[in-house]
Formats: structure tokens, sequence, C-alpha cells
């Protein structure tokens, strides 16, 4: 916006400007003809009354006088004898009036004068050069005019135009900040009404979000916080079973619990905090393997890992990163008959970041863009399980991807590059 308001204005100054030059140069030509024709008239009317009264000798003194003159000045006198340089008249007859004559070498003022013994002519020439002495330097001068206008003209426009972009700048800078997750941010209320109006908006906007946002949390928090109770009530009754099973569901319970709490912790986390938190994919990926390959060797299940050998830092947390790994290991537990082996592939993305790819055996999911969507499931689950890691996925800036087919089914979750 800035550089079209600044082209703008050069394209209306210089159209501006030659409007007013190219008149100005041409009246510069015509004002410097006309002095010089001028001062051409003005030695003719002094010669005149020599010419017609004085005798021959002193009319040729007075045009010897002209020697100096940047003007040739000759007289034919009525004898025909030219005094001075011979003119271009030469032997014609001549003129009854007055005339100026237009010639390669310049203007030829050509004056007749009537005495008693007959006709003599004066003739003056104004040289080309004369005719257009001080035009080039004027012309100069104008255009030195003209561009220093031009430059101010740009220098003012380019200013008025930073003026005029500088707020919406700032207002895209914001925009882009919320979009990253920080609330706080808020939008200078400056420049022209109409973009106070949309800062104002924005700025409504981005608090009442917060205020949606945190109200949101809040209420899943208290939801959290009110399964303690029957969570305390279960672990009572617990307590009463055998020593064999007490001891397999009190870890049940606990694992129950734990969960509960971070469900909290994530609730009552700032999402600037989530957003800015990073971690190791190939790290975390590795801890959440070999949690679910003590259930895998139970089930009979082959696991394969590739993890890369440097660090992945991604922009994830790792209580992200963890729950959607095991959303996706999940899936395949839930989804695949025992027996059915799976594959874990942690490598570097061509983007930067990390690419967790989950690959199984198993039949395949009958409508593969469908298993995406929040809530649907074709295996009598919540269906939030690829959703989760789907959105943990678009938060860190990546996608998640789901191919399926008879021979299995693979999951490739991108991750975004952490933050400098």
């Amino acid at each position: 916006m800035r550089r079209q308001i600044t082209l703008l204005v050069a394209a209306t100054t210089s159209i501006v400007l030659l409007a007013f030059l190219l008149p100005a140069a041409s009246l510069v030509v015509r004002v410097a003809e006309a002095r010089a024709l001028d001062g051409g008239q003005a030695q003719l009317q002094v010669l005149i009354p020599s010419v017609g009264l004085d005798q021959q000798a002193d009319v040729a003194a007075a045009v010897a006088a002209t020697a100096g003159s940047p003007r040739q000045v000759s007289v034919r006198w009525v004898d025909g004898t030219w005094l001075g340089p011979t003119g271009a008249l030469g032997d014609a007859d001549a003129p009854v009036t007055a005339d100026v004559v237009e010639g390669g070498d310049g203007t030829r003022l050509v004056q007749p004068v009537r005495r008693g013994d007959g006709t003599a002519v004066i003739e003056v020439l104004v040289p080309a050069a004369q005719l257009r002495a001080g035009v080039t330097r004027t012309w100069l001068v104008l255009g030195g005019l003209g561009l220093v206008l031009l430059v101010l003209a740009l220098a003012v426009a380019d200013r008025l135009a930073r003026s005029l972009t500088r707020p919406v700048t700032e207002l895209a800078s914001t925009a882009e900040r919320l979009g990253t997750g920080d609330l706080t941010a808020r939008a200078a209320i400056a420049g022209p009404p109409e973009v106070q109006a949309v800062g104002l908006a924005v700025n409504r906007l981005a608090a009442r979000i917060g205020e949606l946002l945190s109200a949101e949390r809040e209420t899943a928090a208290d939801l959290a916080h009110r399964l303690r109770t029957p969570l305390t009530a279960l672990r009572l009754e617990v307590e009463s079973l055998g020593p064999g099973d007490r001891d397999r569901v009190l870890d049940d319970v606990d694992a129950l619990g734990r969960g509960i709490d971070e469900v909290i912790a994530e609730a009552r986390r700032p999402v600037r905090e989530g957003l800015a938190a990073g971690c190791d994919a190939a790290t975390v990926v590795a801890d959440r393997v070999r949690f679910w390959s003590v259930l895998a060797e139970e089930e009979g299940r082959a696991v394969t890992v590739d993890l890369a050998a440097a660090p992945l830092p991604v922009r994830v947390s790792a209580a992200d990163l963890a729950a959607a790994v095991d959303a996706v290991l999940g899936n395949v537990f839930a989804h695949t008959p025992e027996g059915a082996a799976f594959g874990v592939t942690v490598r570097s993305s061509p983007r930067g970041g990390a690419e967790v790819v989950v690959r199984d055996t198993g039949p395949g999911v009958p409508d593969a863009a469908g298993a995406l969507l929040r809530g649907s499931s074709g295996g009598g689950s919540t269906g939030l399980g690829l959703d989760i890691a789907r959105r943990t996925a678009r938060a860190s800036g990546g996608t998640l991807d789901l191919s399926s087919s008879t021979a299995g089914t693979t999951v490739t979750l991108t991750l975004g590059p952490a933050l400098p």
C-alpha cells in the first residue's frame, strides 16, 4: 500500500510538472528570440536617421562602429555599394517596406530608407546562436526545479503513506499474535478513522475470546474436579477387595487420578504457554512406545521402532505430544485384532520439526476421511482420539494425514519446529 501511494503521487506530480515545464520551455525559446530581435530592431532604429540624413562617409563610420556587436550590420548605399559586410539582399531591388527574412544562419531585419538621391537599405543579421542565447541554461534550471519538486513530493508522499500504513501493519501484527495464542495482544488505536474502528473491533474481539476461553477452561477444570468424589469412593471400594485384585485395580485408579490431575492442569494452563512450549519428539515418542510395548507383548503384537538419532525439537509441549501419541497408539490396540503388528517412526520433517508415523497391519479404516472428524468413530469409541492428535499437530503448525487400505493404516503426524 505504501508503495502504491508513493507511485500514485509520483505519477500525478510528473504529469503536473510536465504540464507546467513543457509550455515554460517553449515560452523561454520565444522570449529569447524576441529579446534578440528587439536588440536588432533597436540597432536598426539607431541607424535609420544616420542613413537617411548623413553622408556616405558618416554612415560607413557608423556601420564600422557596430563591428563589436554580436549582430552583423550592413548598409547598401543608393549606388549599390555595401557599407560593411555584403548582405543577403545583394544587387536585388530594394524592398518597399521593412521585412524579416529567416535563414539558416539566423534572422535578417531588412529596412529600406528613402533619401533625396535614392533608396538605401539597412540589413541587420541576428545570428541563430543569439536567438537561443540563455535557452539551455534556463531549461536546466527548469529541469532542476522540476526534479526538486518531484523529490519533495515523493518525500511527502512517503511520509504520508507511512502514517497511513503503519497502523495497518501494527494491526496485522496484532492479529498474527492473536492467531498464535497471545490473547494479551492489543492493537494501537491510530491512523484514519476506519483503521481505528477496525483496531477497536479487534481489541474487543480479543477480550471476548479471552473471556470465553477462560470460562471454558474453568468449566472443564470444575467438571474434572467433580470426578474426584466418585474416584475417592471407588478407591475405598477397592480397598475391600482381595490382595491380588486390589493392587491391580488400585493401579488403574491411580492412573485415572493422574489423568484427572492432568486435565485440570491443562485446563488452567494459559494458551500462550502451551504454544510456546517445546520438546524433543524422539524422546517423548520413545517413552510412550515403551509404555505401550508392555501391552503389545501381552497381546502378541510385534513392534518396530525407528527413532531419529539426533534430537528433533518441535513446537508442542511434552504432555500434549504424549497425549497425541497415546491417542494414535490407543486406536491401534482398540481397532485392530490381537497379534496385529505395528511400527513407529520418528524422522525429521523437510520443513523443520518432525514427523511421527504409526503404521499397523490391521484391517484398515472403511472411511479414512470421516475418521478425522471429531466424534466420528466406526468402532464404538468416542471418536476423539484422532481429533486430539490432529489438533495437537495443527497447534504446532503441522498436519495429520491418514491413509488406509486392507493391508493396514498409516497415521502421519507432522509437527512444526520449536520456536527460537
